[in-house]
């Protein structure tokens, strides 16, 4: 697996943002600080095949910006809501119903539009897998084919929970 590796230097912008924060950090053990930033690639190591080293990348951190109090609740709603859609699990009930996960549902702190994005990216999540085992899986015919691409619509219309706007099938 490629191992990724922070340099200790920082640009010079990123290191003017950061400095207010020098004496305060030092000054109280355990600091914390919340950041919002951006990094580059600056190096990259490819061991010779047959060695036992792993490959690596190294970034430096190139733009950064800290928030004050005022700003601070909102850069922690973001950081949640991006781990909210980067995580978000759930799985399918008897009736193509998307149930979310205990642990998506918690993090959605009840709001409306994190529930719904939580919803569509693991519905999102189940169908990409789904084609994607289609894809890689034996050869199909046409018919069966299109039996699975009626489920993978179907399903998809589950998901954007569509279904009671599809014509009814006799």
């Amino acid at each position: 697996m490629t191992q990724l590796k922070f340099d200790a230097k920082v640009s010079a912008a990123a290191q003017e943002a950061l400095e207010p924060h020098v004496r305060p950090v030092y000054a109280t053990p355990a600091a914390r600080r919340l950041i919002i930033g951006e990094f580059a690639a600056i190096e990259r190591t490819e061991p010779a095949p047959g060695s036992e080293k792993e490959p690596s990348v190294k970034v430096r951190i190139v733009s950064l910006e800290l928030p004050n109090e005022e700003q601070e609740n909102a850069v922690r709603d973001a950081l949640r809501f991006l781990h909210l859609q980067r995580t978000a699990r759930g799985t399918f009930d008897d009736d193509g119903q998307l149930e979310l996960s205990e642990d998506t549902l918690r993090l959605t702190g009840g709001q409306l539009a994190w529930l719904e994005t939580a919803r569509l990216r693991a519905g999102l999540a189940h169908w990409r897998a789904y084609a994607e085992r289609l894809v890689h899986g034996p050869e199909l015919t046409i018919s069966e084919v299109r039996h699975e691409m009626q489920a993978v619509a179907q399903g998809l219309a589950a998901v954007l929970d569509t279904a009671r706007d599809q014509p009814k099938e006799d």
